[in-house]
């Protein structure tokens, strides 16, 4: 039995549970009716809009079942609600400067399950996630990234 804690901020768990109602109640319903109509085309056995059709029912159907099971299983945080003035913790927005790039970045730190590199969201549990855990406005921290050591300055703390 897996017994790692599913964290999700508040947001991150509205966006699965949209992503949820929409498998259910939009994309599951389409495949049923893709599959009916490649019934109709008769011979299933060599019949490729069916098979296409059924291997997709079987992938919603899969992230429909990982959906529930980490719904039911997630700790929601709304980040709103903490009270760590200045503290990197989960749900914490965070503006850094990167030294190797001399540029500012922005991430927020997020469960697994909702990390997005592309929106900003990175994993608690990323190289750098974990660094940034503890630590406070004004503060460094080197990180062993896949591209090699990288260095970051702890900009602003933010809570959204």
């Amino acid at each position: 039995m897996n017994t790692e804690r599913i964290l999700l901020t508040s947001a991150g768990a509205e966006r699965l549970r949209a992503e949820l109602k929409r498998l259910k109640t939009t994309d599951r319903p389409q495949v049923i009716a893709a599959i009916a109509e490649a019934r109709a085309h008769g011979d299933l056995s060599e019949n490729a809009e069916y098979d296409a059709a059924k291997e997709q029912q079987g992938l919603i159907e899969a992230r429909i079942r990982e959906l529930e099971s980490s719904l039911s299983a997630a700790e929601v945080i709304d980040p709103a609600t903490l009270n760590a003035p200045g503290k990197v913790v989960f749900g914490a927005t965070v503006a850094l400067y990167d030294e190797h790039r001399d540029s500012d970045v922005t991430y927020q730190l997020v469960g697994n399950l909702e990390a997005d590199l592309d929106h900003g969201r990175i994993s608690i549990r990323s190289p750098i996630g974990r660094a940034l855990v503890g630590k406070s406005e004004g503060d460094e921290i080197e990180v062993d990234a896949p591209a090699g050591k990288r260095v970051y300055e702890i900009l602003k703390v933010s809570y959204p």
